[in-house]
């Protein structure tokens, strides 16, 4: 953990690295690289080549697919407590993402030229779970309960199988309880190539969606062009804004909530009273005592820093400079400050907000941006899963009062077979 004040030495050094860009790293970009065209050309047998060199089981081809007795089997054992919070879950952000939807619509322009636009579904869509070290059944819902919201008929999910081939079964029940139509146990870039480039075993789809370790922001970067994606999710973070009214031990628990993620995952806290720096200073590491997940805690606070800022507004140009996941404002006026950031993921106002509210129920999506790129990109909502087709329809009368701006326009551009193509509609 890192503690630093204005009269530091290294305080100028860690503000400047508040400034971030995505940027794939070499030997990254060249993995996957390889990865998706091994997967690309070989198919099936890439997939389970890649799977079973990184860790995963040795599948052949027909075992690729969850069954439907294994996932008959999952909702039959899930525990009520699981099976209600799912649901809850479940419903908080299916009514949510209905208000995100987009609705088509239709005018008349000037002209008289009745233009729109239509909105449909994408009819078959790949979402990537990821595995490693915990069952991110949060992240099922935070997914296909969108898609399913938005009307996709075919929703894919993939995601890690351990090295037995073994799927965490509330995980299974979760992605069914949501909606997905398909569930395969792979993981990695070779899951994404698949999705993509399509195998034997899973077709292609049109849209990828889900956050992943730094292999899966990257493959889906190289994909995109081939398939749409919706952002690079990579590791979670958050940034803590807090003025001397904050709690230091809930301060401290948000920190500590997406370090439990472990490496790669980021924490940082800017507070304008050096009395609550100091205090969570001493909170973070009582708290990551009671942590059962030690481990993967220490390697995320070896980056986690503590900044004493000299005041609100500084705090607030450098959160829009970091563009973190999550913000959580622990301060006297929230919503001022919250009306302030414009690069943040998902804000969480008051210190009775905790981000894990939004991780697991609240409603709006917990897929967000990271690594800096909330100065580009929103969070996953429903109106992702819509393809958006623009719709024209003149008739004689609209196109007669339209034809002087068209062929003035093809005259411009030297484009003299556009001004016909609707001049010779008009010729008797």
């Amino acid at each position: 953990m890192i503690v630093l004040r204005p009269e530091d030495k290294a305080y100028p050094a860690a503000l400047a690295k508040l400034t971030r860009h995505y940027a794939a790293d070499p030997a990254v970009r060249r993995t996957v690289e390889d990865i998706i065209a091994g997967v690309a050309r070989g198919g099936d047998q890439a997939l389970r080549k890649y799977t079973k060199k990184f860790g995963g089981p040795d599948l052949a081809p027909a075992q690729i697919p969850v069954t439907p007795q294994e996932i008959a089997e999952a909702l039959a054992g899930l525990e009520p407590s699981v099976a209600k919070a799912i649901e809850a879950a479940r419903s908080n952000v299916r009514a949510f993402a209905k208000r995100s939807l987009r609705k088509s619509w239709f005018m008349k322009n000037r002209q008289g030229t009745v233009t729109g636009e239509r909105f449909d579904p994408f009819q078959r869509v790949g979402i990537y779970i990821p595995g490693g070290t915990a069952p991110l059944v949060s992240t099922a819902v935070m997914t296909c309960s969108l898609a399913e919201a938005a009307g996709v008929p075919e929703i894919v999910a993939v995601t890690p199988a351990s090295k037995e081939g073994r799927i965490h079964p509330a995980l299974l029940a979760a992605l069914a309880r949501c909606g997905a139509t398909e569930i395969y146990r792979v993981g990695g870039a070779q899951a994404v190539a698949a999705l993509a480039f399509g195998t034997p075993t899973i077709l292609p789809v049109q849209k990828i969606f889900g956050p992943g370790n730094a292999y899966v922001v990257e493959a889906k970067r190289q994909v995109f062009g081939r398939v749409a994606i919706d952002l690079l999710p990579g590791p979670s973070e958050v940034l803590v804004i807090a003025d001397e009214t904050a709690n230091p031990k809930w301060v401290a628990a948000d920190l500590l909530a997406q370090a439990e993620h472990g490496h790669g995952s980021e924490a940082v806290l800017l507070t304008t009273s050096a009395r609550v720096l100091n205090a969570v200073a001493k909170e973070v590491p009582r708290q990551t005592k009671l942590s059962r997940r030690p481990s993967e805690m220490a390697k995320a606070l070896e980056k986690t820093r503590l900044l004493l800022v000299e005041n609100m507004e500084t705090a607030i140009r450098l959160a829009n400079e970091y563009a973190s996941e999550h913000v959580s404002i622990a301060a006297k006026d929230p919503g001022a400050i919250a009306l302030q950031l414009r690069t943040s993921g998902a804000v969480f106002l008051g210190g009775l907000s905790p981000v894990v509210g939004g991780d697991f129920l609240a409603g709006p999506s917990h897929e967000l941006p990271t690594g800096g790129a909330g100065r580009s990109f929103a969070g996953l909502t429903a109106d992702q899963f819509q393809r958006r087709t623009s719709v024209v329809l003149y008739d004689e009368k609209s196109l007669a009062a339209s034809l002087p701006h068209l062929e003035t326009f093809s005259r411009i551009e030297g484009l003299d077979a556009h001004g016909r193509s609707a001049s010779i509609r008009l010729e008797r």
